[in-house]
């Protein structure tokens, strides 16, 4: 097949995309990508990551018969592009809409294949979005000020939940091997040996605290009902249900004390809210929305709740409450391969901790003014992530890691 060439003063890449071989790849003009040319082992990394840690862009666009050499082509001129553009400062998607205004052939070579537009956005916005997470400083420098991660052994068969009560207090749960709740904590000294607190969950549970020595946990039963269970400082309560009818695990908030508001996944995809509101559970509530994973949920501030989930294409995606209506939903990009998770470090601050398509773990923050660039923390995920904040200055991740066990990184003190 054969592209007539587009030329803007240069032309922008070779016409013919019929049987480039890698090695001839990258025959950009260096006049109008001369960063592209410095980095071009770069470049070749990126694609090389692609290819092996991101292969479903390639089969999205191999099913519509477009074949490999072409795609590599497209992708290491999306890499370089990218490469040249990073030094400004702009998103994924403000890099891709520049694209589209000064390399339009790429649109019309995706129409000769009859790709829908909405996969070439898609491909074209996660490989340009990959190419950021790995050449920008702060996915070079993954761990700075980050330690861990270390081994608090269990045998996990979920993803863990965390909540924390006071400062320096952590709580850890998770489903065991026998589908029953299994409890760890931290004392502000050393950790506890796990302890079984009984129940046969479906999912991985959600926990959080709305005062001292006062936690609540649910999960999903084997009805596919809500189930809570709490410790009011003394005991351990017995389950109860809440009813429902669940097709994920719940994530829950606390925006004041004696309220708690729950988030599940419906059978129909949606997100749904049961609130307890200080004297009485109020019925579930439809949110809308079609996710594809857990929610997770935080609160920054009374009467302010922030919500998270996987969508249909793979992104994060964000719901917020701001004490009178509800947001309508706003994608955040990225490629997850997990539910999130969220933790404030204070007010309007907020960390969302997702798994990536390499398992290593992701992190997106808002600042208090605008969404911050995706950036890569490592490690190798077996499970969606957990975070909390007991201080302002302080975020603890746990995750299952690859023997299943339990592990755990933080910053700050």
């Amino acid at each position: 097949m054969y592209i007539n060439p587009y030329f803007y003063g240069t032309q922008l890449y070779p016409a013919n995309f019929n049987g480039i071989p890698e090695s001839s790849m990258g025959q950009y003009d260096p006049m109008l990508y001369p960063e592209a040319t410095l980095q071009q082992v770069n470049s070749q990394q990126i694609l090389q990551n692609i290819r092996t840690e991101h292969s479903n862009l390639y089969s999205q666009l191999e099913r519509y018969g477009m074949n490999r050499q072409t795609i590599n082509s497209i992708f290491f001129f999306v890499i370089s592009f990218t490469i040249n553009q990073a030094g400004t400062n702009m998103s994924a998607t403000q890099i891709y809409n520049r694209l589209q205004t000064q390399a339009p052939w790429i649109n019309q070579l995706f129409r000769q294949f009859n790709v829908p537009q909405n996969v070439v956005n898609q491909v074209l916005t996660s490989v340009i979005q990959i190419t950021l997470d790995m050449i920008r400083q702060e996915g070079n420098q993954p761990n700075q000020n980050w330690e861990g991660w270390e081994n608090l052994g269990g045998t996990l068969t979920s993803a863990p939940t965390v909540a924390s009560w006071q400062q320096n207090r952590l709580d850890v749960f998770a489903r065991g091997t026998d589908n029953a709740l299994w409890h760890i904590w931290w004392d502000g000294r050393r950790w506890s040996s796990w302890e079984s607190l009984g129940g046969i969950l479906t999912s991985a549970p959600g926990a959080v605290s709305w005062g001292p020595n006062r936690i609540d946990v649910f999960g999903r039963g084997t009805d596919n009902a809500l189930w809570h269970k709490w410790w009011d400082g003394n005991n351990w309560s017995e389950w109860e249900s809440l009813g429902g009818s669940l097709s994920s695990g719940p994530a829950v908030s606390s925006r004041s004390s004696n309220r708690l508001d729950v988030f599940v996944r419906g059978t129909d995809n949606a997100l749904y809210k049961k609130s307890w509101n200080g004297r009485r559970w109020e019925d579930w509530e439809n949110l809308g929305g079609q996710i594809t994973s857990e929610p997770a949920a935080v609160s920054w501030g009374p009467n302010r709740i922030d919500v998270f989930a996987r969508g249909t294409d793979n992104a994060l995606w964000h719901k917020w409450w701001d004490g009178n209506n509800w947001s309508e939903w706003e994608s955040l990009g990225g490629v997850l391969t997990s539910a999130p998770t969220v933790s404030s470090r204070r007010t309007n601050r907020l960390e969302v901790f997702v798994r990536g398509t390499d398992n290593a773990l992701y992190r997106r923050a808002w600042n208090g003014r605008r969404w911050e660039d995706w950036q890569r923390i490592g490690g190798n995920l077996t499970s969606a992530p957990a975070a909390v904040s007991w201080g302002p200055n302080r975020t603890d991740v746990f995750a299952r890691g690859q023997n299943q066990n339990l592990i755990h990184l933080w910053r700050g003190r």
